[in-house]
């Protein structure tokens, strides 16, 4: 039954698909994100639903061009540059059959983005984005926070079967950085029964929903037994304390994730967190701490380095202090490391940080403008979401998961309606007590939310 709705329902928005490439993009990021055809034992489960997502878009992009506004604000450059030096260092891999054909699998997650953002234009469609990328990862958490609390915590919370998330450690952090998003759609509860399928839900029970949402998500993350997860949930939770006009509020939930932590979780979970303390005595840190030592001297010893393949016995021989604990490398900054280079990294760390940036730029811009409260809420949840995969990403290797992407083109979105919001003020001959008045403000709003 679970492969034929997922048939089902994949054909039909399919199908809708055709005629607006926007639905292609959700439905492209949902199988991405969620992989629904996993969760069935039959014969969707080897289906190639990516693939076929991935054809509709560009087809529908190709009859309906109309639709289509390709935006390449930056960093896109940034991030084009850095999948061009991964050919490179791919052409001069170590492995280079086996580097290749996982740089194509890259490729598949991060030149889609280009045509996401092309067909993401107004301010319903961002919000239709947000909506799919945090149901795909909180349908997750909401199942396993559930089970954590009626399992008392005994046992771990495990990701979508083959898919990046499938491990506890990944699961928890895309949890993580899936709860500020949550936040952000439950203060835009009004605005969200504007889509289908919401539009008949009160606005009280979609915020009731989501805020229980984010409370199952960390209680998921937690049942997860991640210890990176932890230091990631702390880290983003004291930067959501800082930036929320709600510190008492956001304290009293802490507080009460603390005593849920320490009171109702098992011995060995607590025993499991306490190694963060004394991670020398823990065989796990150390083959971790290995894996960085391996790809610090990768790249000191290969300007491009090894490629995309280093857990291998042959690279760990050559490079690691201990060459026989063979593992990946648990950090998206070793990882790029190793696989690229010093200036793979560069360019990584180069493109979120300008992603951090950017949005901050929105939030300077929109600060100001209550019209646009929607923007600013979205821009500064989104660098609460970076700072837990920031922090979350480096004990684990999710460098190219897709997730984090998405808020990528979220933002250059967003970034590009209120840059046009905004500048329908300016007119020619006018002055900037005209430019700047409510009422011009809310006409370039509006004409920024037609679809064009």
């Amino acid at each position: 039954m679970r492969d034929l709705a997922v048939i089902l329902l994949f054909s039909g928005a399919g199908l809708y698909a055709l005629r607006n490439p926007y639905i292609a993009a959700l439905l492209w990021t949902w199988i991405g994100l969620m992989n629904p055809h996993r969760l069935g034992w039959g014969m969707a489960y080897e289906m190639p639903f990516a693939m076929a997502a991935g054809a509709i878009l560009v087809f529908s992009m190709l009859i309906n061009s109309q639709k289509v506004r390709w935006n390449f604000a930056y960093p896109t450059p940034v991030l084009l540059v850095f999948i061009a030096w991964m050919g490179i260092t791919t052409a001069f891999a170590i492995f280079a059959g086996e580097s290749l054909s996982r740089y194509v699998a890259v490729l598949k997650v991060l030149l889609m983005l280009i045509p996401l953002a092309a067909v993401i234009r107004t301010r319903e469609e961002i919000l239709g984005l947000i909506v799919v990328v945090t149901g795909s990862l909180a349908f997750f958490g909401i199942k396993g926070g559930i089970f954590t609390a009626v399992s008392g915590g005994d046992f771990r919370v495990w990701g979508p079967p083959a898919s990046v998330i499938e491990g506890n450690n990944e699961l928890a952090v895309a949890l993580i950085i899936t709860v500020p998003l949550i936040y952000f759609l439950a203060t835009q509860a009004a605005a969200l029964r504007t889509l289908p399928f919401i539009s008949r839900v009160s606005e009280k029970w979609i915020k009731l929903f989501l805020y229980l949402a984010m409370f199952l998500c960390l209680i998921s993350a937690i049942g997860s037994h991640s210890r990176g997860a932890l230091v990631a949930m702390v880290a983003m939770g004291s930067i959501l304390w800082w930036r929320s006009k709600a510190k008492m509020s956001l304290a009293v939930v802490a507080l009460v994730m603390g005593l849920i932590g320490t009171a109702f979780m098992p011995e060995h979970w607590m025993t499991r967190m306490n190694t963060i303390q004394t991670y020398e005595e823990d065989a796990s840190a150390m083959g971790r701490i290995n894996a960085w030592t391996m790809a610090v001297n990768i790249a000191n010893d290969r300007p491009t380095g090894a490629g995309f393949v280093t857990d291998s016995p042959v690279i760990y021989q050559s490079y690691a202090p201990n060459p026989n604990f063979v593992i990946v490398a648990h950090s998206i900054y070793f990882q790029v490391l190793g696989e690229h280079g010093y200036i793979g990294l560069l360019l990584y760390l180069a493109f979120w940080i300008s992603t951090y940036m950017l949005a901050g730029r929105i939030g300077r811009q929109t600060a100001k403008h209550p019209e646009l409260g929607w923007a600013n809420t979205l821009a500064s949840m989104s660098k609460v979401s970076l700072v837990g995969f920031a922090v979350g990403g480096a004990f684990l290797s999710l460098a190219y998961w897709d997730m984090p992407f998405y808020i990528f083109v979220a933002l250059i979105c967003t970034h590009r309606w209120v840059r046009e919001a905004l500048g329908t003020q300016a007119t020619p001959g006018a002055n900037r007590q005209n430019m700047s008045s409510p009422a011009s403000l809310q006409a370039g709003i509006q004409k920024s939310m037609k679809v064009r």
